[in-house]
């Protein structure tokens, strides 16, 4: 079993409040009341940097075509090399979006 850093009773209600949401609706609703809207365009950015990545895209056309700092280009990077798998479980099982 994974053990996180991020462990903790807290998130794991949060979790699985998360896992409750049955469609994309009651996900905006969720996260437009937990989230400021900076904070779901920095994740959608990370996510989308980590599809392009995946891609085979070089840090200049991600910077280009999304805007994200190097720094952030190279966090998600290296969570995709050396992370939990995250990113590469949640990009194998949505590769037509």
């Amino acid at each position: 079993m994974y053990e996180s850093k991020i462990q903790s009773p807290e998130a794991d209600r949060l979790f699985d409040a998360i896992l409750s949401l049955k469609d994309r609706e009651a996900c905006y609703r969720f996260f437009d009341d937990l989230c400021t809207y900076g904070e779901i365009t920095a994740m959608s950015q990370r996510l989308q940097v980590a599809r392009m990545l995946s891609e085979g895209k070089t840090f200049s056309q991600i910077s280009s075509a999304t805007g994200v700092s190097s720094a952030t280009i190279t966090r998600v990077n290296k969570c995709l090399s050396y992370g939990a798998g995250g990113y590469r479980e949640v990009l194998a099982k949505n590769k037509s979006q």
